[in-house]
């Protein structure tokens, strides 16, 4: 069965993704072609990239912390990224994140549900470019929520019924696009 992590990209106190995640995971767990499992970044405290070399040559991994990550990361098939946007960016958490590896993530698809005053729009831009490098296919179908629409006072999570469908269009794509890639994967590095 295809495997999907939902991955928290904030793992700032008083955070608002906790909420959007718990509902990805909760619409997503109504599914039949799919496993999805939450994986919050506050499990994986990762510092500031500190492998001695880039994942795209390393052929092993100097730390524990980033052979937990490789292990976590690897045992999926595609990924919905739920990021807030931070002054107009990707929280630096989550690049940090998606820097850590590289064949961990490459030939896998992943969705977006950003959050933010905009609906986190150019965080989800970045990550699109990110993913690209990295090798994955970025899904067309976009969950955007607005502070201002899908929050009641800005911090109850309160998602409308487009977001609710967008959602489940994202979800769509990113189990299509896991099954069908799954010919180009190569077993990440491990060690």
């Amino acid at each position: 069965m295809i495997r999907i992590g939902i991955v928290l990209g904030s793992t700032r106190p008083n955070r608002r993704g906790d909420q959007v995640a718990r509902w990805v995971l909760e619409q997503a767990g109504a599914r039949t072609d799919a496993e999805f499992d939450l994986i919050d970044l506050r499990d994986y405290p990762l510092p500031h990239l500190d492998e001695p070399a880039p994942a795209l040559y390393s052929s092993g991994y100097a730390h524990e912390h980033t052979r937990a990550w490789s292990e976590r990361i690897a045992s999926y098939d595609g990924y919905v990224l739920v990021t807030p946007e931070y002054n107009h960016a990707v929280p630096s958490v989550l690049k940090n994140a998606l820097d850590y590896l590289y064949h961990e993530w490459a030939g896998k698809a992943v969705g977006l549900v950003s959050y933010g005053v905009d609906g986190g729009a150019r965080a989800a831009v970045q990550l699109r470019v990110v993913a690209g490098v990295l090798q994955m296919a970025d899904v067309a179908y976009q969950v955007t929520l607005s502070l201002f629409t899908e929050w009641e006072n800005m911090t109850v999570f309160a998602p409308t019924a487009r977001a609710v469908s967008t959602l489940h269009g994202t979800l769509d794509q990113v189990v299509t696009w896991s099954a069908a890639l799954a010919p180009l994967r190569k077993p990440a590095v491990m060690s």
